[in-house]
C-alpha cells in the first residue's frame, strides 16, 4: 500500500470514527431535550432548561454520521446481489466493482463540486442556520471534506479493482 493510499485510510477512519461520535452526541441531545421539555411541563414552566437548536443539531450530526462513516465504508459494507453474476468469472466480477466504485467517484465528485459552490455562495451571502445562527458555510465545508473524501477513497478502489482486472495486482 502506498503512502498516499495509507493516509487516506487514516483519515477515513478517523472519520468513521468521528460519524460514530455523532451518533452517541445524536442520543444525547434527544434524550437531554425529552427531558428538559418533559421537566418543563412537570413543573408547569417553573423548571426551564429547555434549549433552541436541539432538532438542528440532530440534524447535521445525522448528516455527519452517515456522510463521514461512507468513505471508510465503501468497500467493505456493500450488499452485493448475486443473482446475476453468479455465472461469471471472478474477473468479470471485479470489472463491475471497478464500475460500481468509479460511479461512486463520479458521485463523490459531483457532490463536492455542488458543496464547493455552496461554501462560497453561503460565505457571500452570510447565510446561517435558523435556531442556532451557525454559518451554513462552515457546515457546508465540513460536508465538502466527507465528499471529497469519499471521492478520493472510491477512486483509489476503483483503481485497485482495474489492477486486478488487468492482471496488475492480485
Amino acid at each position: 500500500m502506498n503512502p498516499l493510499a495509507r493516509l487516506v485510510d487514516i483519515v477515513c477512519q478517523l472519520m468513521m470514527r468521528l460519524s460514530g461520535l455523532m451518533i452517541v452526541a445524536m442520543m444525547a441531545i434527544v434524550l437531554i431535550d425529552v427531558i428538559t421539555r418533559a421537566l418543563f411541563r412537570l413543573t408547569d414552566g417553573r423548571l426551564d432548561f429547555t434549549f433552541l437548536g436541539g432538532i438542528e443539531l440532530v440534524s447535521f450530526a445525522l448528516l455527519f454520521a452517515i456522510l463521514y462513516a461512507l468513505p471508510w465504508c465503501v468497500d467493505r459494507s456493500q450488499v452485493v446481489v448475486d443473482l446475476f453474476t453468479e455465472q461469471l468469472s471472478e474477473r468479470k466480477k471485479t470489472a463491475l466493482e471497478m464500475l460500481c466504485f468509479a460511479g461512486y467517484t463520479l458521485l463523490g465528485t459531483g457532490m463536492s463540486i455542488r458543496f464547493w459552490h455552496a461554501v462560497g455562495s453561503a460565505h457571500m451571502s452570510g447565510e446561517t442556520t435558523q435556531d442556532l445562527m451557525l454559518p451554513m458555510s462552515y457546515i457546508y465545508a465540513a460536508t465538502l471534506f466527507g465528499t471529497v473524501m469519499l471521492a478520493l477513497r472510491s477512486l483509489m478502489v476503483s483503481i485497485d479493482r482495474g489492477a486486478k482486472v488487468m492482471g496488475i495486482k492480485s
